[in-house]
């Protein structure tokens, strides 16, 4: 049976097993931010979850400025998979990259693949912290699962090894302007959303996404749309008509 969250106001991911009784050591970070931030003593509730078993409440058991516990006392929300969806961004300011990472979590991307495309700015990423941002959306917006920030590809090498069961959708700044075709018609199944720089696709990245079977090449309306506006503007068109929103 799933227990009442509603007093509890604090969310914590946690990399370790959770089950009923089961006791969570903190990390110092950990044991600082509940202790020393938010005055959480032994007896206090905090909402655990580690992207695989749900969400608990748990009862700190150990309280102090370097260390603590926290003992599992019931599962308050299953695990609730994502849609099997990526998003495929090539990363641009720090900020913006950071912006796009948070949103993609929120909005329910099972997995964020940075890309390297031609005309991609940023020659490197460091996934760590894009990772613990994703971990942060999560422990903010409710999620449970926290999905997967992957290495900086080159997009070409991604698409040499492009699953031939997963869809892609291109959005192409090239088609502003043009009438927007709606996504009701796409079929269900694995999907992609890519995602270009700032200074657009090249020519040979356009003539080899649009010759892909696999891909469909959208507008996203009249404008051409900053890289974070155009990311969280794909993800909700397809959450709406063919993710978990509908």
């Amino acid at each position: 049976m799933l227990g009442s969250m509603s007093a509890v106001k604090i969310r914590l991911f946690v990399d370790h097993p959770l089950g009923e009784g089961q006791t969570v050591p903190l990390s110092r970070d950990q044991a600082h931010y509940l202790f020393g931030v938010m005055r959480l003593s032994v007896g206090g509730q905090v909402l655990l979850f580690n992207g695989r078993h749900g969400e608990w409440l748990a009862t700190v058991v150990e309280a102090g400025k370097r260390a603590g516990a926290l003992s599992c006392t019931s599962q308050t929300r299953l695990l609730q998979m994502p849609p099997d969806l990526w998003l495929l961004f090539a990363p641009i300011k720090k900020a913006r990259t950071d912006f796009i990472v948070e949103k993609a979590t929120e909005m329910g991307a099972a997995r964020i693949l940075p890309v390297q495309t031609d005309f991609t700015n940023s020659e490197r990423i460091r996934r760590d912290r894009l990772q613990a941002h994703a971990i942060e959306a999560a422990e903010q917006c409710g999620g449970t699962y926290i999905p997967d920030v992957a290495e900086l590809t080159r997009l070409s090498k991604l698409l040499d090894d492009w699953p031939h069961d997963r869809h892609l959708l291109f959005c192409d700044e090239a088609l502003v302007g043009e009438s927007f075709a709606p996504l009701a018609d796409l079929p269900k199944g694995p999907w992609a959303i890519l995602i270009g720089p700032e200074g657009g696709f090249s020519d040979a990245e356009r003539a080899r996404l649009h010759a892909m079977p696999q891909a469909r090449a959208i507008s996203l309306g009249p404008r051409i749309l900053r890289a974070d506006t155009a990311a969280v503007a794909a993800l909700t068109l397809w959450q709406s008509t063919l993710g978990d929103w509908i």
